[in-house]
C-alpha cells in the first residue's frame, strides 16, 4: 500500500539493553540474552540495529561495557532519535557509529500519529538488504526532536493499558 519499500523490523528488549532487527520474518521474543536475541536476528538473515543507545532516561539504555562486547554483530547504530531527550546522546551515539566503523541510522520512535516522520534517512532507493546497506552508507540523517510532552502522551497510554 505505501509507495515506499516497508522493511519489517521489530525492538526487542533484552536484560542488557534494547536490540533492532531489520529484514525479520518472525518474531523474536523479548527477555532473551541480547547475544542470543543478536543470533536470532542474523539467523532469519536480518540487519542488527542499536537505538537510542546513550539515552539514558530509557531504562532499555546499554551499558558501555555491553555495548562493547555486541558491537562487532552490530550493523548500523540509531545516531538520532527524535524522543531523545539530550542532544548530547546523539554526538555520543554518532562517535560509537564511527569507532566501530557501523553505519548510522535514525528513528522517528513514533508512538503517537504526530511523532512519524520526525527523525528519517533521506538514501537511495534500494531493493533488499543488501542494496539496503549500500543505500544507507549514501543517507543523510534529517529530523529534529518530537516536543518533550508527547513523554506524557506515552506514560497515559501505558498507564490506560494497565491500570494498577
Amino acid at each position: 500500500m505505501a509507495p515506499f519499500p516497508i522493511i519489517v523490523a521489530e525492538e526487542i528488549l533484552t536484560p542488557s539493553g534494547e536490540v533492532m532487527g531489520l529484514f525479520l520474518s518472525q518474531e523474536i521474543p523479548n527477555k532473551l540474552p541480547v547475544h542470543e536475541a543478536m543470533a536470532q536476528i542474523k539467523a532469519q538473515g536480518g540487519l542488527v540495529c542499536i537505538p537510542h543507545p546513550y539515552d539514558m532516561v530509557r531504562l532499555s539504555a546499554f551499558k558501555n561495557q555491553v555495548l562493547e562486547t555486541i558491537m562487532p554483530q552490530v550493523d548500523m547504530v540509531e545516531v538520532f532519535n527524535s524522543r531523545s531527550l539530550s542532544p548530547g546522546n546523539s554526538a555520543k551515539a554518532w562517535r560509537l557509529a564511527h569507532n566501530y566503523g557501523k553505519l548510522a541510522s535514525a528513528g522517528s520512535d513514533a508512538h503517537t500519529a504526530s511523532e512519524i516522520g520526525k527523525a528519517y534517512v533521506e538514501m537511495p532507493e534500494f531493493t533488499g538488504k543488501d542494496e539496503f546497506l549500500t543505500s544507507l552508507a549514501k543517507g543523510k540523517i534529517l529530523g529534529h526532536r518530537s516536543n518533550p510532552l508527547v513523554h506524557f502522551a506515552s506514560t497515559w497510554a501505558k498507564l490506560k493499558k494497565h491500570p494498577s
